[in-house]
């Protein structure tokens, strides 16, 4: 965009003017005896303490609610590879968040790269400012790695949210439909279309969250994942041996036969024959922004939950109902990492939020339900220190 495109009159750019944070004092900072507190010499002994034992920075720096909201760039919401100084409202739109619904200080890092060895260099560099790392906008197949190997450096949580996040709140969405419906996660037939971060990650975590995987079928821009597909590596590999067991073949529509489930993650286009082809009483998320995979009215004539990831519709789908309580909790339990168990049970606590007043239209709660990130982030803590990854 032009610097003549930009509209001083037009709120959004009002809004974004100068920034949307500041980092602001928590000490005052009026007298001689507040600056030899804050300052020198005064900290100096907190130094020194740190240094004898490194776990003090959890009680006397920031450390204990503080992440870092780290992008490349590379696959910012919508907009693709925009790189590192065009990503900056979006990290700090991130942050913002954080603060305002889990009292998580979180700090916008945009990095000038889109090596793989350099932002793990960087990041892991940076971290003892930080006491979580928020992956954000990175491309996959780049993010996985980016993230496994953060993962493995470093001791303290790790989590890309576009992976997990989205994949959390598709979990609660998805306990609770089945429950609105009288169905069981294991009984259900999932297709998901959409084999990136978003892809992989909602497989896994349904998974892990009861649905059979020898139930789901996932698709990618060549169709139907399976053994049968020649040349598959990585993370598609694994799909390919971990899903579809009926070795079913062709595109999207033969995915969507005689299916339960719909978790549109790809921002393709879903034929309303596709939908008409699924199992009466079906259900389906198309995530896809601005434009859901298939529009919502269409898909509503042909099954009986619908969501999106959009405000304007009922259900939205929507990373924020997840990320700030996942990492409060984490936070508050001094968690070394983010496990599989943590994530089911932030998608339970948020599922549990609305589980007494379910309706086809309410099965998630709405992103400003102040009830959300305190369950989340309870349940959170509660399974890191059941699955052991809490310090000392």
């Amino acid at each position: 965009m032009s610097a003549s495109t930009v509209d001083p009159a037009d709120p959004v750019f009002r809004l974004h003017l100068g920034g949307k944070m500041a980092v602001t004092s928590t000490v005052p900072l009026t007298s001689r005896e507040d600056l030899s507190l804050a300052y020198t010499p005064g900290v100096a002994r907190v130094c020194e303490a740190i240094a004898a034992d490194p776990a003090l920075a959890d009680d006397y720096t920031w450390v204990s609610h503080t992440v870092a909201v780290v992008t490349d760039g590379s696959a910012v919401l919508g907009l693709g590879n925009i790189g590192p100084r065009a990503a900056l409202p979006v990290m700090e739109g991130k942050a913002v968040l954080f603060k305002q619904f889990a009292g998580v200080d979180a700090v916008p890092i945009c990095l000038d790269t889109q090596d793989v060895d350099e932002i793990v260099a960087t990041v892991t560099a940076l971290a003892p400012s930080f006491g979580g790392i928020n992956l954000e906008d990175i491309s996959a197949p780049r993010c996985f790695e980016v993230e496994r190997r953060l993962d493995e450096a470093l001791a303290i949580p790790v989590f890309h949210d576009d992976q997990h996040g989205t994949a959390i709140v598709v979990l609660a969405a998805l306990r609770n439909a089945a429950a609105l419906l009288n169905r069981k996660l294991g009984d259900l037939r999932v297709a998901v279309s959409g084999a990136g971060a978003a892809g992989v990650a909602v497989t896994k975590m349904l998974v892990a969250g009861g649905v059979n995987p020898d139930q789901v079928v996932v698709c990618d821009s060549k169709g139907i994942i399976g053994r049968h597909r020649d040349g598959l590596t990585g993370t598609k590999a694994e799909l390919a041996e971990t899903t579809n067991a009926e070795g079913r073949q062709g595109d999207i529509t033969e995915a969507l036969r005689g299916a339960d489930v719909l978790v549109g993650v790809s921002g393709g286009q879903i034929p309303e024959a596709a939908i008409a082809g699924m199992a009466p009483g079906g259900i389906v998320f198309a995530l896809a922004n601005p434009t859901p995979e298939v529009d919502p009215g269409v898909a509503a004539r042909h099954v009986a939950v619908v969501a999106t990831g959009r405000s304007d519709y009922p259900n939205q789908i929507n990373n924020v109902l997840a990320f700030p309580g996942v990492f409060r909790g984490a936070l508050d339990a001094r968690a070394t990492r983010i496990t599989d168990g943590m994530k089911v049970a932030a998608a339970d606590a948020i599922a549990g939020v609305v589980a007494e007043s379910l309706t086809a239209d309410a099965i998630v709660p709405s992103p400003l339900d102040p009830r959300v990130a305190p369950a989340v982030a309870a349940a959170v803590a509660e399974a890191a220190r059941r699955d052991g990854v809490t310090r000392a």
